[in-house]
């Protein structure tokens, strides 16, 4: 038989590690690191919004619409802000001042409330103008905020799974296996196995 030639390996085992801090938990074994946003944080939040909602951003930025989330937002908002002043519009500029001249005639009112109507109209077409001449720059601009808050939460992520896998590693186990390169020596140990159980 050939000469054996051995040799040993050592494998490293690593410690079962937890690491949690407020927004994430990462749990660490000799399978590897499984890391995950904590439930209900603001991180997991925003992580999910934009995995939800990118490729509708994407399209808006593409191609501009006062369909968006974005500018449906942006209009709701301005037609209350229009509503409102037009309502204190009509109180202070044209009932009141007939009220206090003692004219109130039907004639009159409605000749200021059409030019009301009308001011108002041309100042919702303006603001509708300067929306879309807007909203792709708009909409890069929530693209880009919400993706800064969300590789925030990326890093929080790799940060949390690093002290995991550095904490586990500093628990880990060395295990020593001897490796026997002889294929000779290994046929003869399965005949000598195999003999004995024929007896």
């Amino acid at each position: 038989m050939g000469k054996q030639s051995q040799k040993t390996t050592q494998s490293t085992v690593y410690g079962n590690t937890t690491t949690t801090n407020p927004y994430a938990k990462a749990t660490t074994n000799n399978g590897g690191t499984v890391t995950n946003f904590q439930p209900g944080t603001a991180l997991e939040t925003i992580y999910n919004q934009v995995n939800n909602n990118i490729n509708s951003l994407l399209e808006d930025y593409l191609n501009p619409s006062l369909n968006s989330v974005v500018n449906q937002a942006k209009m709701k908002s301005y037609s209350n802000a229009l509503d409102t002043m037009t309502k204190q519009n009509l109180e202070n500029g044209i009932i009141n001042q007939l009220s206090n001249r003692n004219m109130i005639r039907s004639s009159q009112a409605g000749n200021l409330y059409n030019a009301l109507a009308k001011q108002n109209a041309q100042s919702l077409e303006d603001y509708v103008s300067d929306l879309l001449t807007n909203s792709q720059s708009n909409t890069a601009n929530l693209i880009n905020n919400l993706m800064n808050l969300y590789l925030q939460g990326a890093n929080v992520i790799n940060g949390t799974q690093s002290t995991s896998l550095q904490t586990s590693l500093g628990n880990a186990t060395r295990q020593n296996a001897v490796n026997s390169d002889d294929t000779a020596n290994i046929a003869a140990l399965a005949l000598q196995i195999a003999s004995a159980l024929k007896r």
